[in-house]
């Protein structure tokens, strides 16, 4: 391990792969800020620009803007409530309410030093652990997927604390949008009214933009724009007793981003969102997620960047892609003439421990560039209202046509930024919507192929271990709180009938 690990940080300290790693995370970070491109899209452009390059350097490089931009995605969702992609979405619910309250910069170093420390645990348990962790998530089939697929659903709901019954009516509505377009299990056209563009379905990245963005555009315009933050430079930096406040997030959501990210399929997404939901339940200030708590951006920033590490997990030692970019990363090793999977490890060490020895580096100069930064890209936030509103839609627009170049996309964007007005306004929650839109073709793959492996019964999962131990955990979820809460209530009543009877006795008495 010793020698690998020196082997590596040779390959990677090198002049040229230092500047190519470097420009990589800056051009990640720059993606991550327009609103629909995020890392998939900067990978996909961008990979020719390596074809000139050698292996080990082009990955360095991709590698870079893949978590570059998960990083730039933050600043958005921060500052404007636009997530620069789905894995962002939860960042803006406290980032944001931060922001509005002068504690931007404090939120964006927080998710600075929150990613740059889940980067580090997980790189840590990415080289220690990759060989039997991918045999793991080889035990991971369709009816543990789909197991896990119903936790995510049940954490994500689980949001709303009292409001359950309208997060899962919005994880119910996001699921139904999920189902348009081809069927998994027949392959035919579903709610696509004859167009081409829906055949592909909702498209989720363009269903974000408008909810968050253009939702809350349009719901300011209507109140009346609030008043820019006139915070004080230091007021924006972050303090000792908060960063204290956010350590057990940041790990217990590195813990979470890590194992999640590993199982094929799962994704930076879901991770965010399960560690935002687990984190509610277990802060000690749970009053105050969804109002600016530091620990609702702690936790979902460590998530999102520890299972984008997590990742390459069955990328480098299955061969199978743990999500949409890494999806793209595994088309770069094929045009390199590289095969991923077990062997990779043996026939290519310096290949494999360089680009794992950069991505701690790619870290560093991550938090190197972005914490110094932090304040002042609060500063925005000290401009009118009224110039931003415009930078927000255009943005928002721009980014929406990139992803499919065309203006159905546009459309989508618009449409569903009312419908983000209307459940504002409604006071209903959005990322129960988002998470079942994101998670409906995984859930319906999961639950077609387990319907094929009990040939109809699915039954089968209650045979399967595990599936089992995740349908138990998310059964804990929704029964025990309620339980405790009614144990809690009658204690409470037992209290203040003795306390009444205690009273009346000694008014008796007198």
């Amino acid at each position: 391990m010793l020698d690998n690990l020196v082997l590596g940080f040779q390959t990677a300290l090198t002049v040229e792969n230092l500047l190519w790693c470097f420009l990589g995370v800056l051009l990640g970070t720059v993606i991550g800020l327009l609103p629909g491109l995020g890392s998939t899209t900067g990978v996909a452009v961008l990979l020719p620009l390596t074809f000139t390059l050698e292996p080990v350097t082009a990955l360095i490089m991709l590698a870079g803007i893949y978590y570059g931009a998960q990083y730039g995605g933050t600043i958005t969702s921060v500052l404007l409530s636009t997530p620069g992609e789905a894995a962002s979405v939860v960042t803006t619910l406290d980032g944001y309410q931060m922001a509005k309250q002068g504690r931007a910069g404090a939120a964006l170093a927080i998710a600075a030093i929150g990613s740059f420390i889940a980067a580090i645990i997980s790189l840590a348990l990415l080289m220690a652990l990759a060989p039997p962790l991918a045999t793991l998530a080889l035990r991971f089939g369709p009816v543990e997927n789909l197991a896990m697929m119903i936790l995510g659903l049940v954490i994500v709901v689980s949001f709303q604390g009292g409001a359950f019954v309208r997060g899962a009516l919005m994880a119910i509505v996001g699921l139904l949008l999920s189902t348009v377009g081809v069927a998994t299990g027949s392959g035919e056209a579903r709610f696509t009214f004859g167009s081409v563009d829906l055949l592909s379905g909702i498209p989720f990245v363009e269903v974000m933009i408008g909810l968050f963005a253009l939702g809350e555009v349009f719901h300011q315009l209507r109140t009346g724009a609030e008043k820019p933050i006139r915070a004080r430079f230091r007021d924006m930096m972050i303090s000792r007793k908060e960063i204290a406040q956010s350590m057990p997030a940041i790990f217990r959501g590195s813990g979470i981003g890590f194992l999640l990210g590993m199982l094929p399929g799962a994704g930076s997404t879901l991770a965010s969102f399960m560690s935002y939901g687990i984190e509610r339940r277990v802060s000690r200030n749970r009053a105050g997620f969804g109002s600016g708590a530091i620990e609702g951006v702690a936790s979902p920033e460590s998530a999102n960047n520890a299972a984008a590490n997590a990742n390459f997990v069955p990328t480098l030692a299955l061969g199978i892609p743990g999500g949409a970019t890494t999806a793209v990363l595994l088309g770069a090793f094929t045009i390199y003439g590289l095969q991923p999977g077990p062997l990779l490890f043996e026939q290519q060490p310096e290949l494999v421990w360089g680009l794992l020895a950069s991505f701690f580096i790619g870290n560093v100069l991550l938090l190197v560039l972005n914490l110094p930064l932090a304040p002042v890209f609060a500063q925005m936030l000290r401009l009118p209202y009224g110039y931003l509103y415009p930078l927000i839609i255009l943005t928002s627009c721009v980014g929406a046509y990139s992803v499919s170049n065309n203006m159905f996309s546009v459309w989508v964007v618009l449409v569903f930024g009312v419908i983000g007005f209307v459940m504002k306004e409604l006071n209903l929650p959005m990322a129960p919507l988002v998470l079942g839109l994101v998670l409906g073709p995984l859930f319906e793959k999961a639950l077609v192929q387990t319907s094929a492996v009990g040939n109809g019964d699915l039954g089968i999962v209650f045979t399967h271990p595990i599936a089992v131990g995740i349908l138990a955990f998310a059964l804990a979820l929704v029964t025990v709180p309620r339980l405790v809460g009614a144990v809690r209530g009658h204690v409470a009543r037992s209290r203040a009938d003795r306390r009444a009877g205690t009273r009346e006795k000694s008014s008796i008495d007198t």
